[in-house]
């Protein structure tokens, strides 16, 4: 067993087994990635730099980093082996459908059987549980009946606070109608209805529909490094969870940097 290990240790040490390690790692463990728009803010911010957990919800195809290659070129599988689901409120990372080398981070708020329109910005659930489980589970919440189903108005807003709307955006003919109105929908089976915490500027599942399990990639693990438009590092953030980042003084400083960069901006990402 000794001698075992020692070759093993000799091969770790070498460039091959670190090159094996290194791939091993990232293909299936954590990979890094970068928050490139604010389509997530106020949890996740432009220039926040995290690890990704990759085996959080089974285990995706492993690509080639840059490249974006698929180990198995011949093949159009996205997904190796399945795994736990993502559950509503997670924060997910996944191949946007319409270009599967693009990575997006939106967060999942509705499963395979939900239900869920948009009206005058709010999102309304009715869950595939049904109205029983929605009476006992959401007794805090304001709850509406249409087409004698109980719908639950903006669920995830009091737990994930850095979820929000911009007033500067109404309804003028200048935006896209999802914004403020998406007709009822059910999601479909083994299919997640994901958006952007920052509602009103993000391109999302209210555009192109929801993201079929073989898309996700993983979730968020932890900042590892974070810098902002003035190129100044947020050292506060660094090692922080996103369930770190929804909570004060983190949340507080993430809507003041809101407040300050997006005085003039009404687009969408």
């Amino acid at each position: 067993m000794k001698k075992v290990f020692n070759k093993a240790y000799k091969f770790s040490n070498s460039w091959p087994g670190t090159i094996i390690i290194v791939l091993f790692v990232i293909f299936f463990i954590a990979q890094a990635f970068r928050i490139p728009s604010g389509s997530m803010k106020d949890s996740l911010l432009i220039g926040d730099h995290l690890f990704a957990k990759k085996f959080a919800y089974g285990v995706s195809m492993p690509h080639i980093p840059f490249l974006e290659m698929s180990i198995m070129p011949w093949s159009d599988k996205l997904r190796l082996a399945d795994g736990d689901r993502p559950e509503r409120g997670d924060i997910v990372i996944f191949r946007y459908p319409g270009n599967i080398k693009q990575h997006f981070v939106k967060r999942c708020v509705a499963l395979p059987g939900d239900e869920l329109f948009v009206a005058n910005k709010d999102l309304f659930i009715h869950y595939n549980e049904g109205d029983e489980w929605i009476k006992e589970n959401f007794t805090d919440f304001e709850i509406a009946s249409y087409e004698n189903k109980l719908w639950v108005k903006n669920p995830y807003m009091k737990e994930h606070p850095g979820i929000h709307h911009d007033e500067k955006i109404i309804n003028n003919g200048n935006y896209p109608m999802p914004l403020f109105y998406l007709n009822p929908l059910k999601v479909e089976e083994d299919s997640y209805f994901m958006m952007g915490d920052n509602r009103d500027h993000s391109n999302d599942s209210r555009f192109w529909g929801s993201v079929p399990y073989d898309n996700v990639e993983g979730t968020p693990w932890f900042i590892y490094f974070s810098i902002d438009d003035n190129w100044e590092i947020r050292w506060d953030r660094v090692g922080k969870t996103p369930t770190d980042l929804e909570e004060s003084p983190y949340l507080d400083k993430a809507i003041q940097e809101r407040l300050i960069v997006d005085k003039d901006y009404h687009g969408i990402t």
